[in-house]
């Protein structure tokens, strides 16, 4: 029975079925069949939906919508500017490729990073004489740096669901996400190294420069303020996840308002109906999972899985990859909230019983997720990228696959074989 289940559920992702509602009828299968109680299944829905911790990813969702439209993203962008990158050739890609880490550190969001960013980045980079189809890239697979820097929204559903402390789960992420941010930046310079169309930025004489500068830098301090507060304010424990999504609401507000003057009272009203609809999205969602994540945990799937796992092999480290490739299939079949929802409770009795850490496992979801977001064939924000940047997925394919072999994969295997990679953090912060 419990395979005639995730046959069902294949069977409606794949012909098209939206993915909430994929779950939702695989969960009535086990009503239709006689298996469960609705008393016993509905219940369990909503008990899981009434989490403080909830909160957090609606109102990262409405701050990363205000920072986009109040232009504060402009500032961020700017002050990296400045830095050394913008005096190299291919350095404004560079300049894309941090400025998405310094924004996905405030919103947590991997579509939102790449709105707010791509909007601001993309004709820069054109004008700039990047190809279309490079420049497409570039910032897709960047803009997945916003799951991985935190806070993360993924990880508050990873931390919710798995019984993890979401403070751990951040920390485990951090490394491999200034992994990533490094390998983009070198292979940025180095595939644009002999491009020669590229326009350097240009800079004013020095005097002037001092000058612009220090202006922008002034300017730059507020927004810049933000991901301190937020992050400062979460790992020194003066706020939860969530005050710290409420602060930065707040805060985005503000300086949107009366420092930048970007944020109009239409403006906030858009970015507070989208927030409000991507709630109603998600909470929908995550009725809809936990009912079947419920099933299959009284089914015991994981020991089922593991058992599969185990006929293959019973090594540690094969059993790791297999695990790897479960998540990256998942991955590319649906959202990221929906893989790590489905992901999350069958495979960490998985990593228990091979004596992996469950944060651990935190890093290397975030990883799998994140690269299954711009994997093809599905590849569903590769394709968001390329719309905006108006860019083939043909030309994109090249330069994803280097990404993918020199950033992702190398990035996926010392996050899932060096535990310390991802747990030092953990464990020098909080003593686990």
């Amino acid at each position: 029975m419990i395979f005639i289940s995730i046959g069902i559920l294949f069977v409606c992702i794949f012909s098209g079925v939206p993915v909430c509602f994929a779950f939702l009828t695989t969960a009535i299968y086990f009503l239709v069949s006689g298996s469960y109680d609705p008393s016993f299944m509905l219940p369990t829905g909503v008990n899981k939906m009434s989490s403080v911790v909830l909160f957090a990813i609606p109102m990262f969702i409405m701050a990363g919508g205000i920072i986009a439209k109040a232009n504060i993203g402009d500032r961020l962008i700017d002050l990296v500017e400045d830095t050394w990158l913008g005096r190299k050739k291919g350095g404004l890609g560079a300049i894309a490729v941090v400025s998405c880490a310094l924004f996905g550190s405030i919103t947590g969001s991997a579509s939102a990073t790449l709105s707010c960013i791509g909007t601001i980045m993309l004709p820069r980079l054109e004008k700039a004489g990047y190809p279309r189809g490079y420049r497409a890239t570039l910032l897709t697979h960047a803009a997945v740096l916003g799951m991985l820097i935190p806070p993360s929204a993924l990880m508050i559903v990873y931390a919710w669901v798995g019984g993890q402390s979401v403070l751990a789960s951040f920390l485990a992420i951090v490394f491999p996400g200034l992994m990533l941010t490094a390998l983009f930046v070198v292979l940025n310079f180095i595939l644009l190294k002999n491009d020669p169309n590229l326009l350097m930025v240009e800079h004013l004489e020095s005097e002037l420069l001092c000058q612009a500068k220090r202006k922008k830098q002034l300017a730059a301090l507020p927004a810049l303020a933000l991901p301190v507060i937020v992050l400062g304010g979460i790992y020194t424990g003066v706020m939860t996840p969530t005050e710290a999504a409420a602060v930065s609401v707040a805060y985005s507000i503000l300086i949107g308002k009366f420092v930048y003057h970007g944020l109009t009272w239409t403006k906030l009203k858009e970015c507070l109906l989208h927030g409000a609809s991507a709630t109603g999205s998600i909470m929908i969602l995550i009725f809809c999972v936990m009912m079947l994540s419920r099933i299959y945990v009284m089914e015991d799937l994981p020991s089922k899985i593991l058992q599969m796992f185990y006929a293959v092999s019973t090594n540690k480290y094969m059993v790791l990859i297999m695990i790897n490739i479960f998540m990256l299939i998942l991955g590319c079949l649906m959202d990221d909230t929906s893989a790590v929802l489905l992901c999350t409770p069958i495979l960490v009795p998985i990593v228990k019983e091979i004596g992996v850490s469950p944060v651990q496992l935190a890093a290397i979801l975030a990883v799998n997720i994140g690269m299954a977001g711009i994997t093809p064939p599905c590849a569903p924000l590769l394709y968001f990228g390329g719309n905006m940047a108006k860019a083939p997925i043909s030309e994109m394919a090249k330069p994803t696959v280097i990404l993918l072999l020199f950033a992702w994969l190398p990035t996926l295997l010392v996050t899932t074989y060096i535990p310390q990679f991802s747990l030092f953090l953990p464990r020098l912060i909080l003593g686990m």
